[in-house]
């Protein structure tokens, strides 16, 4: 069978080396955030957070007291607000005492659930800005946002502070002291302890590009972004920071506004570099969309056709190998090396046609609806060219001529197919 590649030369963008990636790949991220959107949900998300960021501590703040780890949260609070500078402190003790005031347990029943209503929002509206950067137009089904977000919030804290704690009881144990006075431990300890920090941020972002999108991300891609991410925000952290040590004169025009006014700004840059981050882990795992700087291309109509009859051999080599459950949605774009929103669209417009089934699990399959010996290949081009035609306006007062040249061009696929069925291409194929 020829290749995605060979198969669709309209949509393959030449990328020749090494630095015209990182060229066009700066010019995907400027792209992304003048017309993308990127900008405008990181400062939705400054609103959600402040929402949210108490709710948020107070939850894993409540999980965190029942482990004896509650007295953690304070040192990654500062060192997270440590750009603001002088005024980490003072946010970070505001928003303890806050916390700290907040009683989970006679929140009530109703009280509880707006609590983690709040939370679950914040997490829930990520989610949509990642699945809108990686072209995901469905979210997490209810079970599984229940689920993967309550591990998040519950789980995530527990075993991020029992790392720390374990790690810092580790340094004081009387072997590991002896070591560190040997070399070349002793060098490796201190060199540790300052790349350990930034290790730790960038697999934070990692992780979050891997989880978070409803979709299958590759290590590689989310390791990629991570590190783009989490080199900018610790860079942008320390320029913040500069520029907070310098800011006298907004304390002397907004008084004590001013250190809300940086908390937000900060909030804003934090947010806008985990979306652009995300950015980059699609681009790594789909370098294609690079040459089209950041727009998001559309196959053509002949592509279209090509595709669906691509989608249509391959999930027939699979029936015919008894492997029905083999064809899901991110398999079949791994395949044609298209992303999601390209293949999903044809699989739903066949689907509608009568000529593909799915089977509702995780990770929805697709199978043949019949036989491939009852499915005709015009029949699939068929499909495809009326995938738009309900609802559509008609031409009242067509001619005569243009009626029929139209109405040859419909005849078409069956005068070139005649009644070839989905199992000689299939045999062909191999």
């Amino acid at each position: 069978m020829k290749s995605a590649e060979r198969l669709f030369p309209a949509v393959r963008p030449r990328i020749a080396d090494t630095c015209t990636v990182l060229k066009l790949l700066v010019l995907v991220l400027v792209r992304e955030y003048r017309e993308g959107g990127i900008r405008h949900r990181a400062m939705s998300l400054v609103y959600t957070s402040l929402l949210s960021l108490a709710p948020l501590l107070a939850v894993s703040f409540s999980v965190l007291k029942a482990f004896g780890v509650h007295n953690e949260i304070q040192p990654l609070l500062l060192e997270m607000l440590a750009p603001l500078g002088e005024k980490a402190r003072e946010v970070t003790d505001n928003v303890i005492g806050f916390v700290g005031n907040i009683q989970v347990g006679v929140l009530g029943f109703v009280g509880f659930l707006m609590l983690f209503y709040t939370v679950v929002s914040l997490l829930e509206q990520i989610e949509d800005s990642f699945n809108h950067i990686w072209r995901v137009s469905r979210t997490r089904p209810l079970y599984r946002q229940f689920s993967d977000y309550l591990s998040i919030v519950l789980i995530g804290p527990v075993l991020l502070f029992s790392a720390i704690g374990i790690a810092a009881s580790m340094s004081s144990m009387e072997i590991v002291r002896r070591l560190i006075a040997l070399e070349p431990f002793g060098t490796a300890y201190y060199l540790a302890g300052i790349v350990l920090p930034y290790v730790l941020i960038v697999a934070a972002f990692a992780f979050a590009y891997s989880f978070i999108p409803n979709t299958a991300v590759k290590w590689r891609p989310a390791l990629a972004g991570g590190l783009f991410a989490g080199l900018s925000w610790k860079a942008t952290g320390f320029l913040f920071a500069e520029f907070t040590v310098n800011s006298a004169h907004y304390s002397a025009i907004y008084s004590g506004f001013a250190v809300i006014l940086l908390s937000m700004i900060w909030l804003y840059l934090s947010w806008l570099i985990l979306l652009l981050g995300s950015v980059v882990s699609f681009h790594v795992q789909f370098p294609r969309y690079l040459g089209y700087g950041g727009r998001r291309p559309h196959l053509s109509p002949q592509s279209q056709e090509r595709l669906a009859l691509l989608l249509m051999i391959l999930i027939g080599r699979s029936h015919a190998r008894g492997e029905a459950a083999a064809c899901t949605l991110p398999g079949l774009a791994d395949q044609v090396n298209l992303p999601w929103e390209a293949v999903a669209d044809p699989l739903e417009c066949l689907k509608r046609h009568g000529l593909l089934l799915s089977l509702n699990g995780e990770r929805k399959a697709y199978v043949l609806a019949r036989d491939t010996d009852a499915i005709l290949l015009s029949e699939v081009v068929e499909a495809v060219r009326t995938a738009g035609d309900q609802p559509v306006l008609t031409l009242q007062d067509e001619p005569d001529a243009v009626r029929e040249i139209l109405a040859a061009i419909d005849r078409s696929p069956e005068t070139t197919l005649g009644n070839r069925s989905l199992r000689d291409v299939v045999r062909m194929s191999g």
